[in-house]
Formats: C-alpha cells, structure tokens, sequence
C-alpha cells in the first residue's frame, strides 16, 4: 500500500478580517523602534550564547512574525518585497533574530502560496501565535546531502529516527519541519522517498542537545535536534508521489532573497558603525566609505527589486540564485573592507563590528553554494 498523502488544497478565502488591513504599514512603521531594542542587547547574547527571548517576543508583538500570514486565514499578507525589507532592517539589528524571523516568515508564506499544512494543524500554529511567539525551524539536509533523519512507517505512523545538527532556535521553536527520507516505504522504482514531516516542537522522543558553540549567528544556538523514535501522524506527513518533490523557483527565490537581505542588514550595520567610527578622521577615508556604499546600495536594489518583480511576475524568480550571489558576495566584501578601514579597533570585542563579520560568515553558510550556483547557471547557459 502506497502511503501517499493527499495533495494540499488551498481553502476557500475566509471573510477578510478589518484588523488584517493595514497590518503590513503598521508593522512597518514599528521596525526603528524594533530594531534599536534588538541592537541594545545583540552584544550581550553573542557573548553569552544566550537566546534572545526578549528579542524575539519584541518581533512578535510588532506583528512582524506573522507577517506573511496569508490574507484567507486573516493575516497581512504581505509579499517578498515587504518580507526582504522587514528581514533587512533586522539584520542591521541583529542577525540570529532576524535569521529566526526569516525562517518563520518562510513557512507562513509558503502555506499560504501552496498549503503544503493540513488545515487543522495550522489552525493550531495560528492559534499559538497569537499567545505568543511561536517560531518554525526547518531541519533539511545540505544541497546534495542525503536527510540526516529517516522516517519508518510502523503501521498506523510514522517514526522519525536521526541527529540534525546546527537547527537555529532548537531550544525555542514551536515547531519544526523536518526534511527526511522514507525507509520501507517504497516508490514504484524501489526508491525511498524524501519529504517534510511536522513535528511538534514537544513531542515525545525529540531532544535537543545543547552543543552549539558556533563562531557566529551564536544568539541563534543552533544546536543539535534527535529524535528518537518519534511518533508523527499520517496527516502531518507531506510526501511527493516520486522519490521527491519537483523544484520549486518560486520557493527557492523567497528563501534566498529573504536571507540574503538579512546578509545586507547586517553588512550595513557594519558599514554604518564603521563611518560612524571613522567621522572626523582624514579625508583618504571617504572614498573607501563612499565605494563601499555604492557597492552595497547596488547590492541592496538588486535584492529589493528582483523581490517586488517577483511578487508582480513568479517568473522573475529564476533570477534569484544569480542575485543573491552577487549580494552575498558585496555584503562579504563589505564587511571585511570595514575592518581595514578601522584596523585593530574594529576587532576588539567591545565593537560590534567583529560580530558583525562573524554573523556575515555564518549567514553566508544559509545560502546555497556559490560552486553550486555557478554551475547551475553555466549549465543552463550551455542549454545542459
């Protein structure tokens, strides 16, 4: 018997909420605000490795966290264009907050493109949102990695067994979607399948194994997540009909771009402190400053723009690997031009611009590979 489960549908729209109106604008006009508060303790959680639980509560209750509900279950809605300026600006913030932001903002948006969510266990992630923060991780393997978890099915069930490592906000997530690959159940071609299965954040056999001690993004702690013969339901499994599922430009272009914006928020925060830093001293600075701006205004228009171009036109889309590439890329550069500007003050750790760096170098392991990338345009390229 072929363990297929059902193809999401996208419900019918429900009434429009009055209060969904205007939400995005409002939210918006929180972000300084916001943003200060997470910059006032950025410092103490990285040196801490502390979770930002107050940080992450301030997010929330500026409407932010939800904002990509979809309009149909009363939400704001809002587009990528809104989602990589709002990520943005938390970057300049602090990074592992807006990282966590970004990654729960990502599946809010993709349940209300293509509902890959049953009906009543989102109804239960709204629910919980709306007491609180509740945070979404994703537990997926490296591109051209086999899934780190495997799920058996045991007859009534599935049973989730492996180690995922690095999950940011492990210790705080409501729920996680975790990426894993079937083992007795089989397609047509003898080939286990890869899908996503949710997974309540408290359900029994799954651990989390404090170990992070990571370089940086540390107020993320990523630390390691077992399951141990965890038990999820048929209807919490979203399984394709072949080995995988097929790939999805769209969903690809979210996810870069909303990380890569957080990239650029926090390659600015460097900027910004570092002129800041650098005001009043001879004037050789200033032209360094002043490419240095240049290249990354460049950089954020591209990701701005391709955002609203891909909210007007999914097509525009596959331009999206090409575009984060160049941003991460000037982002990178960026910051480590700031520390030869500054010198050995910008690496003293009452700064913050050697945070700064070591976010950049963690936020770029979010993103796909640049090999992998190039590749793949060269390829399409050659009409391979």
């Amino acid at each position: 018997m072929t363990r297929t489960a059902a193809q999401p549908t996208v419900p019918a729209p429900a009434p429009a909420d009055p209060a969904a109106d205007g939400a995005v604008e409002r939210a918006l006009a929180r972000l300084p605000r916001v943003v200060d508060l997470l910059a006032a303790r950025a410092a103490e959680h990285d040196r801490d490795g502390t979770f930002p639980y107050q940080g992450v509560e301030t997010v929330h209750e500026a409407g932010l966290l939800t904002l990509t509900v979809g309009r149909r279950h009363g939400g704001p809605g809002a587009g990528l264009a809104d989602t990589v300026r709002v990520l943005a600006r938390l970057g300049r913030g602090d990074a592992s907050v807006a990282l966590l932001a970004a990654h729960t903002l990502l599946h809010h948006a993709e349940q209300a493109r293509t509902a890959p969510w049953p009906a009543a266990l989102y109804r239960r992630l709204l629910t919980e949102s709306r007491r609180g923060p509740a945070l979404v991780g994703t537990l997926r393997a490296p591109a051209g990695r086999p899934p780190a978890v495997t799920a058996h099915w045991q007859g009534d069930a599935w049973r989730l067994v492996g180690r995922a490592p690095h999950c940011p906000g492990a210790e705080a997530l409501a729920w996680l979607v975790v990426e894993a690959r079937t083992a007795e159940d089989r397609t047509a071609q003898n080939r286990p399948r890869t899908g996503l299965f949710l997974v309540r954040a408290d359900s029994p056999g799954l651990e989390i194994d404090p170990a992070a001690d990571q370089l940086g993004l540390r107020a993320a702690a990523g630390h390691d997540v077992l399951l141990a013969d965890t038990r999820i339901g048929t209807d919490a499994a979203h399984l394709p009909k072949g080995p995988a599922f097929p790939a999805d430009p769209l969903a690809a272009a979210w996810r870069q771009l909303a990380l890569t914006a957080v990239l650029l928020g926090t390659a600015r925060a460097a900027l910004d402190w570092s002129a800041g830093r650098l005001r009043g001293t001879a004037a050789t600075h200033r032209r360094p400053l002043g490419e240095l701006d240049a290249a990354l205004t460049g950089a954020e228009e591209l990701v701005h723009g391709l955002a609203a171009r891909t909210d007007a036109d999914p097509a525009a889309a596959t331009r999206a690997p090409a575009v984060q590439l160049l941003a991460a890329r000037t982002a990178a550069d960026t910051v480590q031009r700031t520390l030869t500007l500054t010198g050995s003050t910008g690496l003293d750790r009452r700064h913050p611009l050697e945070r700064h760096l070591r976010d950049t170098l963690s936020l770029r392991t979010q993103l796909p590979a640049e090999d992998a990338v190039l590749d793949a345009l060269g390829e399409s390229l050659l009409g391979g």
